[in-house]
């Protein structure tokens, strides 16, 4: 049973996406908070919360100033932002901060259901259409791949975080999978990104989104 934390100021809407999760997800347990203090405070009590949706807009937060202090405070509690901004740089932006996806207010309800489905199977969510222009951007300035001699300068094991990021994976999640420190993966993915020329974790995963990694990591 999944325990689920909606963390907005409007009623109506926490009452809406309460039924979209109730409806898609049988038997969730459903927390809710109206300002980033009393969030921070609830995700304290709960530490085997399945997902924060937390609202951008809401009293306390500031914007992504406010995900960051969440994320500092509870690294191990996936967030997905759930917000009517649709600014293409504001979404990417969340993810760099550590959210897990971004679903606009304005989505469909079997929209909203699916990506709060994926992003609980432990996948990052970003909207479609920010998805193909983002990989479109990227095209158009000749960055949407990784070259040989990018790859040939990852170690194996920068090669392993870097697939497991192309599956959405957190840092933490990758750390159990490789059985490492978690903070050995946050090195790896420092060094990925730089090695890889890249500014962000979104970047470097729409870059290495083709990568056939059998190829790379399989036993020697």
């Amino acid at each position: 049973m999944y325990k689920l934390l909606i963390a907005d100021d409007h009623p109506l809407f926490r009452e809406a996406i309460g039924r979209v999760i109730q409806d898609g997800f049988a038997g969730a347990e459903i927390l809710e908070t109206e300002d980033l203090e009393t969030t921070l405070a609830l995700a304290g009590e709960h530490e085997d919360l399945d997902l924060v949706l937390l609202d951008l807009n809401m009293p306390g937060m500031n914007g992504l100033a406010g995900l960051i202090e969440l994320r500092n405070a509870m690294p191990t509690i996936p967030v997905v932002i759930i917000s009517a901004e649709e600014d293409k740089q504001v979404i990417l932006q969340a993810v760099t901060y550590g959210a897990m996806g971004f679903i606009t207010k304005s989505s469909p309800r079997d929209k909203m259901t699916r990506a709060i489905e994926q992003i609980l199977d432990g996948n990052i969510y970003l909207p479609p259409d920010i998805m193909r222009e983002t990989a479109k951007t990227r095209r158009s300035h000749q960055e949407s791949s990784i070259s040989a001699h990018q790859l040939d300068t990852l170690t194996r094991k920068q090669l392993q975080v870097l697939e497991h990021m192309t599956r959405g994976e957190s840092n933490k999640m990758i750390a159990y999978h490789l059985n490492i420190a978690e903070t050995t993966v946050k090195a790896h993915v420092s060094a990925i990104l730089r090695k890889l020329g890249v500014s962000s974790r979104v970047q470097a995963i729409l870059a290495a989104s083709d990568i056939d990694f059998s190829r790379f990591t399989r036993p020697s």
